[in-house]
Order: structure tokens, then C-alpha cells, then sequence
């Protein structure tokens, strides 16, 4: 389940890693990164809680939409309290749709190891514990997915670029299953909420201080803006 911690500490805290987020060292572009001929390409990733996975891609140039939701279990379980058990097979994860003629798949992923999920954390992500909080790349039936992440995996761990091995599991695409209506653009919705503010406004922060060139001020939205 999510944790939350609704203290003055947290966001205190919070407010000190916001204001370092942009020290961190990004990892490096992907070399191996070909370009498809398409307007629109679609990558489906997990590592940790969806909430602040949608909130980075929300903001990322090219996006066109994330929605959260589940993969990797069946229909019938893709349920938050059902997925919150670690019993289905699901994890918790994001369908981007992108336009590769502004942002590749391989650029995508480079954003998605250094601000949006920690790869080298085995079924957790920060203060969230269980399988369906494990990191994970779903690529494509084309192969071309396989071979960039296949790629940017070894390229990462060959430079060292993570002070622990790359744990992230790289796996054929499953059924995505979009999550309850409250989940979408929860971090656009609720900016202030403790647990938002503690873990994922800093990943907000470090995307645009790594990657200026491809932040987006103005987010995309699954929901109607009011």
C-alpha cells in the first residue's frame, strides 16, 4: 500500500531534496538509439508507484499522453487493492505515447533511469515494497525496442554509471490495463499531497534540471482540466 507521511519533517525534507534534485548526475544518452519512421511510438515502463511515473512523462516534451495502470497479470486482477497485494503478477506502470520525432525511445528510457525510477532497487521503489513496485521495461512485439533498452542496460552497466547492479527486468509487452480514474494525473491534481511532495516533486525537479531540453512547463492530462 502507499505510504504516507503527513509530518512537517517530510516536508521540510522534501522541500531540501527539491532544491538538490538538479545535482545528481544523469545517465548518459543511449548510443545505440535508432529512430522509426512514425509519427507515434508507445513504451510501457514500471518502477514504482505510477503516480510519480505519470507526473514526469506528464511533463516531458513529445509526450502526448500517460495513463497508469497495471501489466503484468491478468484482467481480472488489475485492481488497485487487489494489485496492492503483490499476489497478481502486475506492476504498477505507465503507457507513454510519444512522438519519436521529437524524443526517441532511447531518450525515453535515459529519463525514465535517471529521475523517474531507480533501476538497481530489486521489487521496491523508495518507500513502496512488493512486486508490483519493481522496475521493469515492456518492449514492443518489434524487436527494435528489445535491442535499445537490451543495449542501454549493458552500455549502463559496463560505464558503471549506478553505484549497484542494474536490476531492471526488460520483458515482451503485456496486457496494460488502465488504473482507477482517481490514479490518473494525481501528481497534476495533487501537488501538495505529503507523499508527493516527499517523493515525486523532487524527480519533477531533477527532469527539468537534467533535461531542460526536453521539459514540458505546461503537462499533458488524461483528464478534463477544470
Amino acid at each position: 500500500m502507499r505510504y504516507f507521511c503527513a509530518t512537517a519533517f517530510a516536508i521540510a525534507f522534501a522541500a531540501a531534496v527539491f532544491a538538490q534534485a538538479g545535482a545528481a548526475i544523469a545517465a548518459p544518452a543511449p548510443q545505440f538509439d535508432p529512430r522509426i519512421n512514425a509519427t507515434q511510438e508507445q513504451a510501457v515502463l514500471s518502477g514504482g508507484c505510477f503516480w510519480g511515473m505519470q507526473g514526469v512523462f506528464e511533463h516531458v516534451k513529445g509526450v502526448t499522453r500517460v495513463v497508469a495502470g497495471y501489466t503484468g497479470g491478468a484482467a481480472d486482477t488489475a485492481q488497485y487493492e487487489i494489485v496492492s497485494t503483490g499476489s497478481t503478477g502486475h506492476a504498477e506502470s505507465v503507457q507513454i505515447d510519444f512522438d519519436p520525432r521529437v524524443i526517441s525511445y532511447g531518450q525515453i528510457l535515459q529519463i525514465f533511469v535517471t529521475v523517474a525510477a531507480d533501476p538497481t532497487q530489486l521489487n521496491y521503489q523508495g518507500p513502496d515494497s512488493g512486486t508490483q513496485y519493481r522496475s521493469e521495461i515492456w518492449y514492443a512485439p518489434s524487436d527494435q525496442q528489445q535491442k535499445i533498452a537490451s543495449a542501454y542496460i549493458a552500455q549502463l552497466t559496463g560505464a558503471k554509471t549506478f553505484s549497484g547492479p542494474i536490476v531492471v527486468r526488460l520483458d515482451p509487452a503485456r496486457a496494460f490495463y488502465p488504473a482507477e480514474a482517481y490514479h490518473q494525473d494525481f501528481m497534476i491534481l495533487n501537488p501538495d499531497n505529503p507523499y508527493i511532495a516527499y517523493n515525486d516533486i523532487p524527480k519533477l525537479q531533477a527532469l527539468q534540471a537534467q533535461f531542460p531540453q526536453f521539459y514540458a512547463a505546461r503537462p499533458v492530462r488524461v483528464t478534463a482540466a477544470n
